[in-house]
């Protein structure tokens, strides 16, 4: 018999089950990465003497950027995910998109919303 060329649809049913889980904790991850953001009466220097008014308000922007970077990484993981159960309905999950095989269980199972091999992957830097 050849090789594979898509996986079966339990094996897609589950990769979707596993997906759905990191979407969920990813949303709720995301969800207080922005609660974080828009927190206007947390730890704030309303309540601390001038003479530390100046240091505090610079932890407090740079400590605002990184949650930022953060969010904002957060969002575009929950999109690969989204895509990848695109792929599943579509049935093309778990194809490299350069070489047009399978990608290996573990390195799904590890990276679920891969799209390339660990060859294509190398191949491109």
């Amino acid at each position: 018999m050849g090789e594979k060329t898509r996986y079966s649809d339990e094996e897609l049913q589950e990769f979707k089950e596993l997906i759905l889980q990191k979407l969920g904790k990813a949303k709720v991850d995301y969800e207080t990465l922005k609660s974080a953001l828009n927190n206007t009466d947390g730890n704030d220097i309303t309540d601390t003497s001038p003479t530390f008014k100046a240091l505090e308000e610079g932890a407090s922007v740079l400590s605002k950027e990184e949650t930022g970077k953060l969010a904002q990484r957060q969002e575009k993981f929950i999109q690969h995910l989204q895509g990848a159960l695109i792929r599943i309905e579509n049935k093309t999950y778990g194809i490299c998109r350069e070489t047009g095989t399978l990608i290996p269980k573990e390195r799904l199972r590890a990276v679920p919303h891969a799209t390339l091999s660990i060859d294509a992957k190398n191949n491109q830097k």
